[in-house]
C-alpha cells in the first residue's frame, strides 16, 4: 500500500502476479493476472471490466464469451511496454473488476444493469477498460459516462458506423448504439470520429448518416491511403482536449488476423497498423475504453482473443505514458 495520487486518496498500487514466481498458466483467469478487486477502489487508476452481453448481435453471436477468452489470452502480457518504454504497472494501479451483471435475451434490462454497474466504477475516478460483448454495450457505457462526466468525444475504430436507427423495427442492436448515443446527447459529435468503415453496405447513406449527425468519418480506403500517422493527427485534432471514450471494434482488424468476430469485413488493418495508430494517440483525455465483438467460437488458435488482449495492453500504455 502506498500514499500518493490525489490529495486525500489512499493509493493501493495493484499490479499483476510475478510470472517468474507463479507460472502464467496457473491461477484464476483475470486480465494480465491482475488481482480481482470489486471494493475499495479508492486510489485505483484503471479497472478491467467484463461486459458479457451479445443479444444485440444481428449475424454471428457468442461475444458473451469474449471477456473470458481475452482474459485467458492476456496471460502473456508482461509489465514493460517495449513499444513506448513504459513500465505500466509501476505507473498505474490496475485491477480486474470482474464482469457486470447482464440478462441474456433482454437488452434494455441489460443496458440498465450495465450502466448502473459502470457508474459505481466511474464514481471512484477509475478509468474502465471494458471487454465486450457485442457493440450494443456502447450505449449503456456512454449513459454511465454521461452521468459522471457529461457529454464526451468518441474515437471509434470499426468497420461499421453503428449509426442505424433500428434493425428489424427494434431500436437496440449492435448496429445502432451511436445513433442513439448522439440522439440522447451522450456524445459530442463535433469531437467524435469514426475510422475504418468499409465493406458492403445497405446504401450510399451508410457513411452519410454519421457525417450528417456531425461526426467525422475516415473510411477504410481513406485510412489506408493516408497512413496511420496522418490518421492519428486527424483523430487528435478532432477530439482536442475533450473527455474521450475510445471504442475499438475488433473487426477494425482484417479477418486474416482477427477472424472471430460478428461481422467480418476484408480489406482491414494489420495488427501492426492498429498498434501504430493507437500508440500515436497518447496525451488525450481518456475517460473510458472498450474492445468489443470477439466471438471465440470462430477463432483460430485464439488469435482474435490475443489481438484483443494486446489492444487492451496498448490502452494501458497510453494511460501509463500520461503519468
Amino acid at each position: 500500500m502506498e500514499s500518493g495520487g490525489d490529495a486525500g486518496r489512499e493509493r493501493r498500487l495493484y499490479g499483476p502476479s510475478d510470472s517468474k514466481v507463479s507460472p502464467r498458466f496457473s491461477g484464476i483467469r483475470t486480465y494480465a493476472r491482475l488481482p480481482h478487486v470489486t471494493e475499495h477502489l479508492d486510489g485505483v487508476d484503471v479497472a478491467i471490466v467484463g461486459i458479457p452481453f451479445d443479444t444485440g448481435g444481428t449475424y454471428r453471436v457468442g461475444a458473451r464469451f469474449g471477456p473470458e477468452h481475452i482474459r485467458s489470452a492476456s496471460a502473456l502480457m508482461r509489465p514493460f511496454h517495449s513499444g513506448s518504454g513504459v513500465a505500466i504497472f509501476d505507473r498505474l494501479s490496475v485491477v480486474d473488476y470482474g464482469d457486470l451483471p447482464v440478462v441474456p435475451g433482454y437488452i434494455e434490462e441489460s443496458q440498465r444493469r450495465i450502466a448502473a454497474g459502470l457508474v459505481e466504477v466511474l464514481r471512484f475516478g477509475v478509468i474502465p477498460i471494458d471487454l465486450g460483448g457485442d457493440h450494443s454495450i456502447a450505449l449503456p457505457e456512454l449513459r454511465a459516462l454521461a452521468e459522471v462526466h457529461g457529454k464526451v468525444g468518441l474515437i471509434q475504430l470499426d468497420s461499421h458506423s453503428d449509426t442505424s436507427e433500428a434493425y428489424f423495427d427494434q431500436p437496440y442492436t449492435h448496429g445502432t448504439p451511436f445513433y442513439h448515443a448522439v440522439k440522447e446527447g451522450l456524445v459530442e459529435p463535433s469531437r467524435s470520429i469514426q475510422v475504418g468503415l468499409r465493406g458492403p453496405v445497405y446504401s450510399d447513406r451508410d457513411y452519410a448518416i454519421p457525417r450528417e449527425m456531425g461526426m467525422e468519418v475516415i473510411t477504410g480506403v481513406e485510412a489506408h491511403e493516408l497512413g496511420m500517422a496522418a490518421v492519428a493527427e486527424r483523430i487528435k485534432k478532432r477530439v482536442g482536449d475533450s473527455k474521450v471514450f475510445f471504442s475499438f471494434d475488433i473487426d477494425f482488424i482484417d479477418p486474416a488476423y482477427a477472424p472471430a468476430t460478428g461481422t467480418p469485413e476484408i480489406g482491414g488493418f494489420t495488427t501492426w497498423e492498429a498498434q501504430s495508430l493507437v500508440r500515436r494517440l497518447a496525451g488525450l483525455n481518456y475517460v473510458a475504453f472498450d474492445v468489443v465483438e470477439v466471438i471465440p467460437a470462430y477463432d483460430v488458435a485464439d488469435n482474435t482473443s490475443f489481438v484483443a488482449a494486446n489492444i487492451v495492453y496498448e490502452f494501458l500504455a497510453l494511460l501509463a505514458r500520461a503519468r
